[in-house]
Parts: C-alpha cells; structure tokens; sequence
C-alpha cells in the first residue's frame, strides 16, 4: 500500500501499473494478489486507511480534554478535522476525487468520522451539554460542512488561516448543538 501510495502521488493512478508498485513494493505479482484483486481493491484500502489515519488525529485531540469539557471536546474535533484535512488534502483528493473516486456518495455520509462525531454529539446530549434532536443528522451537517468549507478555501487557492478557519467552522459547531458561539 505504502509502494502504490507513493507512486500514484507521484504519477496519478491511472499511470501507475500494477507491476510498477509490486516492484516498488519489492514483492512479486502473486503477492499484490494474495491481498488484492486490482488497484481500486488498493484504493479502497487507501480509503480506509486515511480515514483511520483522520480519526485518530481527531480522537487523540478529543480524548486529551477533560471528560465534562464539552464545549472543548467539539472545539478539539473542528481543529483536528481542519488540520488534518488541510495536511492531507493531495492525499485526499487522489484517492477521493476524479474518476477513481468511490462508486458510491455513501462514505459522504457512513463513515467513522461521522460515527465518531455522532457519539460524541449523543454522549454531550446525555452530559445534558448541550441539546440535539438528532445527533446523527448533525453530525452528518458538521462533517459535510468541514468537507465543504475546507475544499471551497482549497478552489480559490485562498491562503488558509487555519486559526481562523477552525475558529469559523467551531462556531458553527457551537451553534449547531445550541451552545453560545462567543
């Protein structure tokens, strides 16, 4: 995976061949196969992994508040997935965007960054910190906000203020779960 990751940054995927990342890879053909079927099997792998990759930055950000720092704990979420996303943003759109993207909009919307968002959202309902009908719907709403926001900044080619810009985006997150935004 690490061969493939490599070479598509390097060369975009549709370039890359299968021979090319078992020799980068130093394993023979057989053995890409023992693992995968074909590059989008790879991609779907990358997929994975980069969203792991992105929870953990954003769990560790969360987990390092104190457990009734509520307000916090959103806080934390809106700047690691800023940052995390903006450190990673060629990553992602190789793996994401153009024609190799997923066949389905499903992981917009059904992935563990989401799940992980929503469990926090309904965790602070229970802490009665702060008051969401439906923590799955809001959550879905913050995480495409984040998705939206940080690729709009991207297109104009704005030089991001990443303070400002998770400053902006937690707001908006305070407001969503009915916190004061100030």
């Amino acid at each position: 995976m690490n061969a493939a990751l490599r070479l598509f940054l390097k060369q975009g995927i549709a370039a890359t061949a299968i021979e090319q990342i078992t020799s980068n890879a130093d394993v023979a053909k057989g053995t890409f196969y023992l693992y995968f079927s074909s590059k989008d099997d790879v991609l779907a792998a990358l997929r994975q992994r980069f969203a792991q990759n992105l929870l953990r930055s954003i769990k560790a950000a969360v987990d390092s508040l104190p457990q009734d720092d509520w307000k916090g704990k959103l806080s934390a979420w809106s700047r690691a997935g800023v940052d995390s996303y903006l450190d990673s943003m060629r990553l992602h759109d190789i793996i994401f965007s153009g024609p190799h993207r997923p066949p389905t909009r499903k992981g917009l919307v059904d992935n563990i960054i989401i799940d992980h968002l929503c469990d926090l959202l309904q965790a602070g309902v229970g802490a009665r910190a702060w008051s969401v009908d439906d923590p799955r719907f809001t959550a879905v709403f913050l995480f495409s906000g984040l998705h939206g926001v940080v690729d709009e900044a991207h297109i104009a080619q704005k030089r991001i203020d990443r303070g400002r810009f998770a400053r902006k985006l937690e707001q908006l997150s305070f407001r969503a779960v009915g916190l004061p935004s100030i």
